[in-house]
């Protein structure tokens, strides 16, 4: 489901006005590769992303998030950065910004497909080798593939 039914609920009730919601980033990790997908709407090659649910716990939500966007079970391995993003403004006029919650996570199983329709492609790339991607995501990365045991805490990208 691209949007979720509850931000469906709000836009109902508050047009395209900014949202402020809590999203997040999961970082799959093979091995010496990492799970990246091709977004459908901007063509851009990310981590896996998503909208926590109400009431939802951020990791939960990264590992349903794998599962419905590329059809891998994974789990949760540690919180590696918090972030707030920039405004997004979508195609119809809706604006969001997000508190962003990357995690590390690890892989279980499953065969990396666009499984719900968000995303044209899913698949393991070697981490010496990844597609061109945005400032904001290429830190995401940073942040999950680091050794760092605590959080990082940052803000976007100008």
């Amino acid at each position: 489901m691209a949007t979720p039914e509850f931000v469906l609920s709000l836009r109902e009730k508050i047009g395209t006005a900014p949202l402020w919601l809590a999203g997040v980033t999961a970082v799959v990790v093979r091995g010496d590769e990492v799970l990246l997908v091709r977004r459908a709407d901007t063509g851009a090659w990310t981590p896996v992303t998503g909208i926590v649910d109400p009431g939802e716990h951020p990791s939960d939500a990264a590992v349903r998030e794998t599962l419905e966007e590329a059809d891998l079970r994974v789990t949760a391995e540690r919180l590696a950065s918090i972030g707030v993003t920039r405004e997004v403004v979508y195609a119809n006029g809706d604006r969001a910004q997000y508190l962003d919650h990357t995690f590390v996570m690890s892989y279980v199983s499953g065969e990396p497909s666009p499984a719900d329709g968000e995303n044209t492609e899913a698949r393991w790339f070697a981490l010496d080798d990844l597609p061109p991607m945005d400032d904001d995501m290429l830190g995401r990365l940073d942040a999950a593939l680091s050794d760092e045991r605590a959080a990082r805490f940052g803000t976007p990208t100008r």
